[in-house]
């Protein structure tokens, strides 16, 4: 299986691989990114296929919360980077064992998270539609 490698960002570091970000301050801490932000881990493969599992990994243990167990402060939650290596590499052996599964449940999340955006970009048209609605009755008085 795959492997990867994962540090801490720096602005000034070059990357030649395959790469995404980790979140790793805050509620959200372990959700991957496309864009690197201050308080991001940065995780590297060998190949964009590698990226690609690892990337939908991290964000299948994001959106199951696997990473909350990790989560360290009081005030403001992080998660380190060891931590997150131990809940990547949990989630990796998990995948392992079942790849077709794994697959499976990627294809799903995928699909859902298409029509979630779908409709958020309804609700966006529905509010418009219902500001628009109320603007021309204001203009007709």
């Amino acid at each position: 299986m795959a492997k990867f490698s994962l540090k801490t960002y720096s602005p000034k570091a070059q990357i030649n691989e395959p790469h995404f970000y980790i979140l790793c301050k805050g509620n959200n801490s372990g959700k991957p990114l496309s864009e690197p932000c201050p308080n991001c881990f940065v995780l590297t493969a060998k190949t964009e296929e590698d990226k690609q599992f690892f990337y939908s990994l991290c964000f299948g243990l994001w959106k199951a919360k696997s990473f909350e167990y990790f989560l360290k402060g009081s005030v403001i939650p992080f998660i380190t980077i060891g931590d997150c290596k131990q809940a990547i590499n949990n989630g990796l052996e998990q995948a392992k064992n079942d790849l077709k599964g794994f697959n499976k449940s990627v294809k799903a999340l995928e699909i859902l998270e298409q029509q979630e955006k779908k409709y958020k970009e309804t609700l966006l048209l529905i509010n418009d539609a219902k500001r628009a609605i109320f603007y021309r009755y204001i203009k007709r008085r």
